[in-house]
């Protein structure tokens, strides 16, 4: 508790509290960025007032709020503080007669019990209403695209001197969509209404545009008018940008995005093939995008994110007098029934597979090993593709789903990694931040060919976005989601794409999961290509998938900030923009088809016949991947790798076949630990 008695007023500005506080809603840490000990449970401020005739403003400046906090004055609620990680500042209306003569309390409180580290503070009493405070200046933006000179839809971004979100007021359209220092323009033109003071704006359109900003000091009663120019600087030609994981708040129920202000931010990320997954319906929005003017930025698709107790699929495209999926189902063998079959007209995505719903993780290591992409419940994996990054779910380790992804690719599964960013908001998570692009003819992105899109997508013929692009091309001819036929040895060439204001550091190839080459990156801010190279790698006797991953320092991005971690698995992140290829398969033993690491490992057991030694023998040519399985298959067998038999053997066992062996005892070491804990 802060017992402020509150500074003398100066015109209409009241400083109640000039600090921003450290409070904290449960016993545990929630982030290492704060100190151990928080200063309270809630922000408590008592200061001296006189009753308020008129409706007055309430001012403060919060950071990192994820739970439902509160701000009251006399035990009366003002209302609460915006739910969102960013630096922002916070206005509520005080209305006539809330304050008393004497001595007022101001708490800033939640009744959450999970732990959320906040800051707050910097509180201002204004005794204007909050339209007034808003009204002070004009600003008449129009953003236009540096080629055309034409108006663009696009995303402002509006912080105050001090870098911070500031709120601002717009007239009501159904082409605009406002939030705390953020409007999205449908048609490329806004009129923004701001207090007085030291501004700086920035314009885009996701993540293949550039940006541009403007300073200004404005004064009351001053209008200004500004054009700021951006332009397309990454080339995505012969691909399409889709977010396969987009809500609304209109039909998912939580969130803050009706229909309209969704098509909006679409068209204002550049998003061009829209998935459209509210729980458990089907709903198309193509008529209201089309009234909008807006269907010739994009094409919507119906799908559906079916929710249930085992997890969430998304799935698309979905007919309009489809059945709904069965979302009560208790397993994926039951769930299947109604997804239907992968298949390449019917894309089947298990999302963010390490967060927990209902009690239910699907990728949680108690049924889950996952450097063998097995299953421990004895479910069949009934989707064809899943989140490898999920911007609106990141995980503490933000490369864990892409070897969740190479396990299952190891495990014999084809699976086709996905970006996505589970938007259900206007700005707290951005549509599109994460992202999908998909090959395809389309040079029209309102009249993309879904049937064509939908069948490379499920052929794994995509890239993954996070701020960065990473192209991977074998023999200048076969990328993503293609076979690669046999050959001595084979030129692998990548490329690294992202705009001027994202950084890249590194970028790293794989093989079968493995890291087989990586190269630290100088020109991090190059606009467009900032890295490409190429490797020629000899081929070893067994198929391999390639994927090149390229990652970089997330920076501090007003207008395109990272959220932290949805569930985190601890107090410690370092944000990253990422981008990732999809799988380029090597046909290294010339059978014509994609041979995965568990089909090798079931061969050299039916040929090996349990024999350590010929098992052992047999592994030296293989990588790891295969060695995992070996394992992994063993240990189903009831085989303990630690037996006399198996220890003498693996004397003679190849470096690669021990470390396969033992990524295999750790990962199971860790489901079963996670099994007890769970019991």
């Amino acid at each position: 508790m802060w017992l402020i008695p509150g500074k003398p007023l100066f015109g209409q500005d009241r400083v109640l509290d000039a600090k921003l506080h450290h409070v904290r809603s449960g016993d545990q840490p929630e982030w290492a960025s704060f100190p151990a000990l928080p200063e309270a449970k809630y922000l408590e401020i008592r200061f001296t007032a006189q009753v308020n005739k008129s409706a007055y403003t309430l001012q403060l400046r919060q950071q990192d709020v994820k739970q439902a906090w509160r701000v009251l004055l006399n035990d009366s609620i003002l209302g609460p503080l915006v739910t969102d990680e960013k630096d922002m500042r916070t206005y509520l209306p005080v209305p006539a007669g809330r304050l008393k003569t004497g001595e007022n309390i101001m708490r800033v409180a939640t009744a959450s019990p999970f732990s959320d580290d906040i800051r707050v503070g910097e509180v201002v009493l204004d005794n204007r209403p909050v339209n007034q405070v808003l009204n002070e200046a004009l600003v008449e933006v129009e953003v236009l695209d540096a080629k055309t000179k034409q108006p663009l839809p696009a995303r402002i971004t509006i912080v105050n001197a001090a870098g911070i979100l500031q709120p601002v007021s717009t007239l009501q359209s159904d082409l605009l969509a406002t939030r705390t220092g953020v409007v999205y323009t449908g048609n490329g033109k806004v009129s923004i209404h701001l207090p007085a003071g030291s501004y700086r704006l920035y314009a885009g359109r996701g993540f293949e545009y550039s940006v541009d900003s403007v300073n200004l000091n404005l004064k009351t009663g001053e209008r200004k008018v500004i054009k700021l120019a951006i332009q397309a600087e990454v080339p995505t030609a012969g691909w399409i940008s889709s977010d396969t994981h987009v809500h609304t708040f209109t039909h998912s129920g939580h969130g803050d995005a009706t229909v309209a202000e969704r098509a909006v931010t679409l068209a204002g990320e550049g998003i061009e093939l829209p998935i459209i997954t509210d729980h458990n319906k089907h709903i198309d929005i193509s008529q209201e995008v089309k009234q909008l003017g807006l269907n010739k930025y994009f094409t919507p698709v119906m799908g559906s994110e079916v929710t249930t107790p085992v997890g969430h699929f998304n799935i698309f495209p979905v007919a309009p007098d489809a059945p709904m999926s069965n979302y009560w189902a208790k397993d994926w063998n039951a769930l299947a029934l109604t997804l239907g079959p992968p298949a390449a007209s019917n894309a089947i995505i298990l999302n963010h597979a390490r967060d927990e719903h209902a009690g239910f993780r699907p990728f949680d290591p108690a049924h889950h090993l996952a450097p063998a992409g097995r299953t421990l419940t004895g479910w069949t994996f009934p989707a064809n593709a899943m989140e490898v990054i999920n911007s609106g779910a990141l995980q503490t380790d933000n490369h864990q789903l892409l070897h969740d992804w190479f396990g299952m690719l190891n495990g014999g599964y084809q699976v086709t990694p996905v970006g996505s960013s589970d938007s259900h908001d206007v700005s707290r998570y951005i549509v599109g931040q994460g992202r999908t692009y998909i090959r395809s003819s389309a040079t029209n992105p309102g009249q993309i060919n879904v049937a064509e899109a939908v069948n490379n997508f499920t052929a794994g013929k995509v890239m993954v976005s996070l701020g960065l692009l990473t192209e991977l091309l074998v023999e200048n001819k076969y990328g993503p989601g293609e076979l690669v036929p046999a050959a001595g040895e084979v030129q692998v060439t990548v490329r690294v794409l992202g705009p001027s204001w994202v950084r890249a550091k590194r970028v790293t190839l794989y093989a079968n999961g493995r890291k087989i080459q990586k190269v630290n990156i100088s020109n991090q801010t190059a606009a467009g290509v900032k890295w490409s190279g190429s490797w020629q790698l000899p081929l070893s006797k067994q198929d391999v998938f390639l994927v090149a991953v390229a990652d970089g320092p997330a920076g501090s991005m007003p207008y395109w900030p990272l959220v932290k971690p949805y569930q985190p698995t601890g107090p410690h992140w370092e944000p990253l923009v990422m981008g990732a290829s999809g799988a380029v398969w090597i046909d290294a033993d010339k059978d014509n088809k994609r041979t995965s690491a568990k089909e090798y490992a079931t061969q050299i057991l039916l040929s090996a016949k349990d024999n350590p030694g010929k098992i052992i023998k047999k592994l030296a040519p293989y990588d790891e991947a295969v060695a995992i399985s070996v394992a992994s298959q063993l240990q189903v067998q009831g085989i303990h790798l630690t037996g006399n038999k198996f220890t003498k053997a693996l004397q003679k066992a190849k470096p690669r076949t021990l470390a396969g062996f033992e990524q295999f005892r750790k990962a199971w070491q860790e489901t079963q630990q996670a099994a007890a804990v769970q019991k």
